[in-house]
């Protein structure tokens, strides 16, 4: 390894009101989607208040893309159109890919403390499989590999791999990775990327130095609001940090021990066309989407 990558980007997550009332915070979404390619929108929907949260995602639409759903605290009930139905709870995911088109909704349930939290990451699909069958898979707890590394660093490997062991999910389009790393204090990680590939990290407890760069001005940032006007080195919770090019990155911590999701993918670098739940190429392509979802031909598989 010998290209690190850099900051290229630091960014707060934003509230955010969605579904049927759920309160949330998207990390990124409905933007320049070159930034985050394959990626298309982060949110992070923890809450202690079960008014924030429990009004759900009630049935809609997706086509084009893949949803990845992953839960610290709480449950999600799921339902969809083809008769798939079932729970995801604390430690558990869901590798959603929609494909030609599937209709669901997601519910949300308080865990202990009326807690519940998680995390929602869309991918896009290439246009060669944009109207894929639609598919599930369920990644529970227990068949997350945890690896335990030097200086006490723990990683959850939800999809790529690390030292050697590979996570659960494989055989996806973007070949992605998705890591929930834990660093002590006083800890160090280091972890190999691949070149090309796009990289971000969303921290979501404590604090961190991300590519030992201890100048905040080196690199783009964006603060939680108009008059934030405090920079430092250090990289806070409810943030993103968007990497540029290179083979390894490395994250490191003094007296606060910090917990991030580390994603990669391959870049799809093609038109997006994108309208609320579908992501499609072309507008014209939209328009067939949304057309067949009243006329309710938009479900191509039973």
């Amino acid at each position: 390894m010998n290209q690190p990558r850099s900051i290229r980007r630091v960014s707060a997550s934003r509230p955010t009101l969605e579904g049927a009332g759920v309160r949330l915070r998207r990390a990124f979404g409905f933007g320049d989607t070159s930034l985050t390619d394959p990626f298309l929108l982060l949110d992070d929907f923890r809450g202690e208040h079960p008014r924030d949260y429990l009004k759900g995602f009630p049935w809609h639409p997706h086509r084009g893309i893949e949803t990845i759903t992953y839960m610290l605290e709480g449950t999600v009930e799921h339902g969809d159109s083809m008769g798939n139905s079932g729970t995801i709870g604390a430690g558990d995911a869901q590798w959603m890919t929609a494909g030609s088109g599937i209709i669901h909704q997601e519910m949300p349930k308080p865990g202990k403390g009326g807690r519940m939290g998680g995390f929602q990451l869309w991918a896009n699909l290439p246009a060669s499989r944009k109207m894929m069958d639609p598919r599930y898979r369920d990644i529970a707890r227990a068949d997350i590999p945890v690896v335990e590394s030097a200086g006490g660093v723990r990683t959850r490997v939800l999809c790529g791999k690390v030292n050697g062991t590979r996570g659960p999910v494989q055989d996806v389009v973007i070949e992605p990775e998705y890591l929930d790393v834990t660093i002590p204090p006083g800890g160090r990680f280091t972890h190999p990327t691949p070149p090309g590939h796009t990289v971000f990290a969303y921290l979501f407890e404590g604090r961190a130095l991300f590519c030992d760069q201890k100048n905040p001005y080196s690199y783009e940032a964006e603060g939680a609001g108009y008059f934030d006007l405090q920079r430092g080195p250090w990289v806070e919770s409810e943030h993103l940090v968007l990497l540029s090019d290179g083979d390894h990155l490395t994250v490191s911590t003094e007296e606060q021990a910090a917990r991030f999701l580390l994603v990669s993918g391959k870049p799809l670098r093609e038109p997006v066309a994108w309208y609320g739940p579908i992501v499609m190429n072309t507008q014209e392509e939209l328009r067939v989407a949304f057309e067949e979802y009243q006329q309710g031909t938009f479900i191509k598989k039973k």
